[in-house]
Formats: structure tokens, sequence, C-alpha cells
């Protein structure tokens, strides 16, 4: 069986996102990331909707205000 979505733990989460353990559970409780999978007392989080949800935050971002970074 090949896994082609990888089911990551908080702490893999969080060193997926370079974040610290307890800002990716705040991530998690204002909506920005996503809830995890349970399975009995096991927490997982998908990878592919961590990454869903950092290219929410990038198109979000982008329909937004223009940037005060001038581009070329």
């Amino acid at each position: 069986m090949q896994v082609t979505d990888p089911l990551l733990t908080a702490r893999e989460g969080a060193k997926y996102l370079q974040v610290s353990l307890p800002t990716f559970y705040r991530r998690i409780a204002d909506g920005t990331l996503p809830k995890p999978i349970k399975m009995g007392s096991l927490s997982r989080w998908s990878q592919s909707e961590i990454l869903a949800a950092v290219e929410y935050a990038k198109a979000k971002r982008n329909a937004g205000s223009p940037s005060p970074v001038k581009e070329g």
C-alpha cells in the first residue's frame, strides 16, 4: 500500500510549517489550519490539507490590498 497523503503528528505538522507547537495549535484554534483526523485517541493532520490551508492563505493575501513591496 502506497501512502500518497501522509498523516502528520502535531509535532511533524509544526515542523513542516516551521512554527512552534503552541503556534500550530493556535492556528488550529483560530481556524487557519484544519482540525485533526481523530483515530481513537490519536490525532493526525493530512499533509495535503495543511498545504491547502497555506495555499488558501497565500491566495487570500494576494487578493487583498496591493503589497507595499515593489516587484521587478
